[in-house]
């Protein structure tokens, strides 16, 4: 009966995640509840349930505020604006740059974690000129989702975030080792941009396009119009300060100097010093992200909660001890492996939230009894399926994207589909060969 009733809690939870019709905090909360009273457990047993759980993922919610409130003050500076607006024209003319440009901009441009910032900040940049040099928006469009991919494994990115939320490991601890893939996965970008700007440039030369600059500045890598608003909230004169500042929170979130929530709270603080000393202005800008970051915090506290409840009642454990009866005793202990492989497709199956809040919890309990560590499923789920994050129609960020660059999702997909799942595959081949799993 138990695992019944966490079968329905998980299959609800998941299906009202996945509808998009209410904030993902709703279902995280009263789902779990019902299910513990249907189960029989009482108010002070699914209290404690509630403590244990938030408990877990305090710390986490408390680095995600911070964490999105400091890159987004350290955006308003405009201090990865000069980069991207150099690199972009240092490429003009040349497809094959173009191309390598595009990946490189696109993973600076989500060092903030943000999916809406980083295509916000790229396309309108770099979609002028890709029509001038008649290069396919849709292969800047992958290059710029793929890039967000490998940079997404960040501690203050959501995937992470609520692995760590999911497992109560740090999230510090958990990215360490991912820096390898991380580092491998750039590598991999930039030849395979590479190649695919040779391919398109040998598309255009077979079409009759023309790769000649037409001198036309305002189409060459302009930069897209910003606002009087933001432009007056940048500091251009402080850009080494805040790149010196943006190093420093770095190195101290790598070394586990301090935690991370405590690393950002101090970055925030002197980014805010440093740029906006005005008291007022410092409100405005803590005012302008806070949407953002108390939205991500609340997801991982409810989420806390929900999986306080489904470990505190049992149903996980009693999920994973009847699923294993039933499937083939090779696959169990590699059920992380084998989900990994297919982590990129499930991508539209199961919105971030569930793959993590509802597929994640379950594989764990499964595996554990074969002597497979937490870390290790949560990076083969992870790695097999972080790169399908902007192809998936459960994005946000990628209907932004679609939106910025006047595209459709279909063609989308059906032009990066099996380059980014044959990259996915080639970072999840990484990942067994040093051992992360």
């Amino acid at each position: 009966m138990l695992t019944l009733i966490g079968l329905l809690t998980i299959f609800c939870l998941v299906v009202m995640l996945l509808s998009g019709r209410m904030s993902p905090v709703l279902p995280l909360i009263v789902v779990p509840l019902l299910g513990a009273l249907c189960a029989g457990f009482g108010a002070e047993e699914i209290s404690g349930f509630f403590t244990d759980g938030v408990g877990k993922v305090v710390s986490i919610a408390t680095m995600f505020i911070f964490a999105i409130t400091f890159f987004g003050v350290l955006q308003d500076t405009g201090l990865f604006r000069p980069i991207i607006g150099f690199l972009v024209k240092l490429t003009r003319g040349n497809v094959i740059a173009v191309a390598v440009a595009t990946a490189i901009i696109g993973m600076l441009a989500h060092l903030d974690g943000a999916g809406a910032t980083t295509f916000l900040l790229t396309i309108p940049a770099l979609l002028p000129l890709y029509k001038q040099l008649r290069m396919s928006p849709y292969l800047m469009l992958m290059l710029l989702a793929t890039g967000a991919g490998i940079l997404n494994m960040v501690p203050w990115a959501g995937p992470l975030g609520r692995s760590a939320a999911v497992t109560g490991l740090d999230v510090t601890e958990l990215w360490r080792p991912l820096l390898a893939i991380q580092g491998t996965g750039v590598v991999l970008l930039v030849v395979l941009a590479a190649f695919l700007g040779w391919r398109e440039q040998r598309r255009i030369a077979a079409t009759g396009g023309t790769l000649v600059d037409d001198g036309s500045e305002e189409h060459i890598g302009a930069p897209g119009q910003i606002s009087d608003e933001e432009r007056a909230l940048e500091r251009p004169g402080r850009m080494w300060v805040n790149f010196g500042l943006f190093m420093l929170v770095l190195v101290a979130l790598f070394t586990g100097v301090l935690p991370a929530g405590y690393v950002f709270m101090i970055g925030l603080s002197l980014a805010l010093l440093i740029n906006y000393p005005n008291g007022k202005m410092q409100m405005q800008r803590i005012a302008a992200h806070s949407s953002a970051a108390l939205g991500m915090g609340m997801i991982i506290l409810a989420a806390g909660s929900m999986l306080g409840i489904l470990s505190g009642t049992g149903m996980l454990t009693s999920i994973a001890q009847d699923l294993v009866k039933v499937l083939p005793a090779g696959m169990v202990g590699q059920l992380h492996i084998i989900l990994g492989v297919f982590g990129f497709p499930m991508e539209f199956l199961l919105n971030t939230d569930a793959y993590y809040f509802g597929l994640l919890p379950v594989v764990m309990e499964v595996v554990e009894n074969h002597g497979v560590a937490a870390p290790s499923v949560v990076y083969a789920l992870m790695i097999g399926n972080i790169i399908g994050t902007f192809i998936s129609p459960f994005s946000p960020a990628l209907w932004l994207a679609l939106g910025l660059a006047r595209l459709e999702m279909g063609k989308h997909i059906r032009y990066s589909f099996w380059w980014m799942w044959g990259f996915s595959l080639a970072l999840f081949a990484t990942a067994w060969a040093i051992g992360l799993f």
